[in-house]
């Protein structure tokens, strides 16, 4: 009778699991769907959309590894495109068919954000019972950081699923046999790499932290060299099975590599010359996976520019990743881990937040500082490893009355976050929490794609119909082709070729000239001598009006004489 019991209680746990999980996905898609169209590209996302097209069409690497895209994303998201043209037997144009191919093209993200709810789910449940995998759903479905994500045709939701479904599956077979324990870890390590360069990194990072909770727990001293031998023998194999399913998920073009075949005959003439210019002219295995991750890695020595606080920085500073996600993530994940920290702090110690502490003090040393998407899977562990804390803190309270007030302080976040998520639709992206100021004023703490990555052209052009203004002139942050078409006006006032002597207000004359948060407010226009006097004439002026991501200008008739006066004052 206890047996059945415990079997009927399980089931029925299964069940509601299951429906909360379809709730979630089914009402977190549909914000991201309906925000899909209501979004014009970001700055990468033309990009993504032309190359995921030609990769299926002709099967070359090369034009992704160039720039260090990994192909998962992209053949994924892609797919449904690839689909419809064999059946229609027509091929899209990235340029012309952008207005309905990018929303088909970001559906295809929702294949990964099934898959990020699935195993967060499944991750809570397995730290602190099904009331912690819920938790774990609901907390990862209301955030507006992941909704943003969710809606847009990049990498970085899809390393996040691919992350936290490998650390899952490595911490769940631990004391399984080799099926288990290395097979199904190096498939999804593999998944993740083919995604992105940065699960190198944050792969190892989670092998260590789930073993060090399981040592702490399991392991008695005398056998942690052992113990620590076989981990070591079963990360390498892990790893190198991951790379293995990079390299024959992504194949070769079976060509040699130009920029080799340039390097090795720069070497002075000798054995070392001979050897490496024949190495070079007879090594036919490029483009291949590994091409693509080295061309990531260096992207991250080399580093970016960072804007923060108003500030603009030449290099990366060690405090961008910890300040930037202060900002981008909820009050209700910032505040549970104090109260889980004041009500019992021991519930805080599980794999997924040690692992969220490790990716933090990673990001220390990260120097590619153009956004927390870079951290989305800090955030997903944090989420999930915060939801378990939470419920096993609840349990720890005798009083009822303290548990009465846990569970409204979290469902009242639950609810506030519902609330922040109507708000911001479908500009998700800009999301800025109450304690920095709310949303409206996030483009003086952040800049590009914490706020303004270009995806703000369809507003404006809402803007533009409602006042009936019959064309506008663009100084645009963005890639969008749409930019470049009547009724816009693109203009390059970061371009010398643009000012000739003349203000902005001169070239605009008799029309309205809508400008880029993210260029006024951030590390990109200034690079000229023609961007900072750009952008200091229009912080002299106040706009007219603005949309989300646009400061607009109104130079016609009175307008422009103002503006003119204002730019000679001293």
């Amino acid at each position: 009778m206890k047996v059945s019991a415990m079997s009927g209680n399980g089931r029925r746990d299964a069940w509601i699991d299951l429906a909360w999980l379809l709730l979630c996905f089914a009402a977190s898609a549909w914000w991201c769907v309906t925000a899909a169209r209501a979004l014009s590209a970001t700055f990468d996302e033309p990009l993504y959309l032309q190359l995921g097209l030609q990769h299926w069409h002709t099967g070359a690497l090369k034009p992704l590894t160039r720039l260090g895209i990994l192909p998962l994303p992209t053949d994924v998201q892609a797919l449904p495109l690839v689909l419809w043209e064999k059946w229609r037997g027509l091929t899209i144009d990235p340029d012309r068919d952008i207005v309905w191919a990018l929303p088909a093209l970001r559906a295809g993200t929702l294949v990964f954000w099934g898959a990020l709810l699935i195993y967060s789910g499944r991750t809570g449940r397995a730290l602190a019972g099904p009331w912690a995998g819920r938790l774990a759903v609901a907390l990862i479905a209301c955030e507006p950081v992941f909704l943003a994500h969710a809606t847009l045709c990049t990498s970085d939701l899809a390393v996040t699923a691919c992350l936290l479904a490998f650390f899952f599956e490595f911490a769940a077979h631990r004391e399984r046999r080799w099926p288990g324990r290395l097979a199904l870890p190096a498939v999804l390590f593999g998944a993740a790499l083919l995604t992105k360069a940065s699960a190198l990194v944050f792969g190892g990072i989670g092998m260590v932290a789930i073993e060090l909770v399981r040592w702490r727990s399991i392991a008695p001293p005398r056998v942690w060299r052992k113990w620590t031998l076989c981990f070591l023998r079963d990360t390498a194999i892990i790893g190198f099975g991951g790379l293995a399913v990079l390299l024959i998920y992504c194949g070769s073009d079976w060509k040699t590599e130009p920029t080799f075949i340039v390097w090795a005959k720069t070497l002075a003439p000798g054995f070392w010359h001979d050897t490496m210019l024949w190495l070079a002219e007879h090594l036919r295995i490029f483009s291949n996976g590994g091409e693509g991750l080295v061309q990531q890695i260096k992207h991250n020595f080399r580093g970016h520019g960072a804007y923060l606080l108003g500030r603009e920085y030449p290099r990366a500073i060690w405090y961008y990743f910890p300040v930037a996600l202060t900002i981008k993530t909820s009050l209700l994940l910032l505040a549970l881990p104090i109260v889980v920290l004041v009500t019992r702090g021991r519930a805080l110690w599980n794999w997924a937040l040690l692992i969220a502490l490790g990716l933090l003090l990673f990001s220390l040393n990260s120097r590619v500082q153009i956004g927390v998407r870079f951290m989305l899977p800090l955030l997903s562990c944090l989420a999930v490893g915060v939801a378990a804390a939470t419920i096993e803190a609840g349990r720890s309270l005798t009083a009822p009355i303290g548990r009465w007030i846990l569970i409204a302080v979290v469902l009242a976040g639950i609810v506030g976050n519902v609330f922040a998520d109507v708000r911001v639709w479908p500009e998700a992206l800009c999301f800025t929490n109450a304690a920095w100021g709310g949303t409206a004023t996030g483009y003086l703490r952040l800049s590009d794609s914490n706020y303004d990555w270009g995806q703000g052209l369809l507003e404006l052009e809402d803007w533009r119909q409602q006042h009936g203004i019959p064309e506008i002139d663009l100084w645009y942050f963005g890639t969008d082709p749409r930019a470049s078409t009547t009724p816009f006006r693109r203009l390059l006032l970061n371009s010398n070729e643009w000012l000739h002597g003349r203000s902005p207000a001169e070239i605009g004359r008799g029309r309205c000239l809508a400008v880029s948060t993210t260029l006024l407010f951030g590390a990109y226009a200034k690079g000229t001598p023609a961007g900072r006097a750009a952008v200091a004439f229009f912080l002299a002026q106040n706009p007219t009006a603005r949309t989300t991501t646009f400061f607009i200008y109104d130079f016609r008739g009175e307008n422009l004489q103002a503006s003119q006066q204002s730019a000679a004052a001293p």
